[in-house]
């Protein structure tokens, strides 16, 4: 097809991501093996009520419906009635607006937050403002548990992509909740360790794919099947695509102009359609 790219530029581009990410990649290693450890050595309560006597009632601004909620967030869907009824004192529920910055990178803070509505974008950026999303998250996913085990500045920034309802618990209380049911430090190595396989596949992707490839790879990853057809049911501007795949509006322009004109893809209503596989190369 086409055009083709400046290799050297983006050659530079990609390695500049890959030493980016790489730190967040570390990080996760490094608090994993720090869960494991803790879970290992913990004594376990005999019951849920043993957790009551460990901390007090923070905040109670907690909707009737929320032990439910919380039941369908993986995190705690090993947890009982009478486990969760313990949890829920210790959470605060918060509402942000759209684009509101939840987390900055290099922050010292120390809660996670659950998002019950909404989703949020996790990125990396530099000082000339360039953005690289690290992935988009969605109720029943969380963020910000690497600060709960080390004392370590947030590695990555969190924006929400639209208005947002969180369940937020601090260091402490979770560190406590934590020790009365070690069955969530399973989850939470589970979870961590696909989230370990994410960034490598996307580190891969950065070092070894071009321009084209990162993006027929994230438009493929996100569609649907929707008849004969791929439909991307999420509105993406080329600029969000090119946060994703760390290049410039620009080149995401060039490539899917290109695609448009081959009759690979089209837009309905703001929409991506795949309407035949995509080239191997551009």
């Amino acid at each position: 097809m086409g055009m083709q790219s400046n290799g050297s530029e983006h050659f530079a581009e990609r390695g500049l991501l890959v030493q980016a990410m790489m730190p967040v990649c570390d990080g996760i290693l490094g608090y994993t093996e720090a869960l494991l450890n803790r879970w290992l050595g913990a004594q376990p309560l005999s019951n849920s009520q043993a957790c009551n006597q460990r901390y007090r009632v923070m905040h109670h601004n907690i909707s009737d419906d929320l032990s439910a909620t919380l039941k369908r967030v993986p995190l705690f869907a090993a947890l009982d009635g009478d486990e969760l009824e313990a949890v829920r004192p210790h959470i605060v529920t918060r509402n942000y607006a759209k684009n509101s910055v939840l987390i900055t990178e290099g922050d010292a803070t120390d809660s996670l937050y659950i998002i019950l509505k909404g989703k949020v974008k996790v990125y990396l950026s530099d000082d000339r403002g360039r953005e690289v999303i690290l992935s988009q998250q969605v109720p029943g996913e969380y963020f910000g548990e690497l600060a709960l085990i080390d004392d370590a500045e947030r590695s990555a920034s969190v924006m929400t992509t639209e208005p947002c309802t969180f369940a937020i618990i601090t260091k402490q209380a979770f560190k406590d909740i934590l020790a009365a049911n070690p069955s969530i430090a399973i989850t939470l190595i589970k979870d961590l360790s696909h989230r370990i396989r994410t960034l490598t596949d996307n580190v891969k992707s950065l070092a070894l794919m071009d321009v084209y490839g990162r993006v027929a790879k994230t438009l493929l990853s996100l569609a649907q099947q929707s008849g004969d057809k791929l439909l991307i049911d999420e509105k993406l501007t080329q600029q969000d695509i090119a946060d994703r795949v760390g290049s410039s509006r620009e080149m995401v322009s060039k490539i899917l102009k290109d695609l448009t004109n081959g009759g690979y893809i089209s837009v309905d209503h703001k929409r991506i359609v795949i309407n035949e596989r995509l080239p191997a190369r551009y």
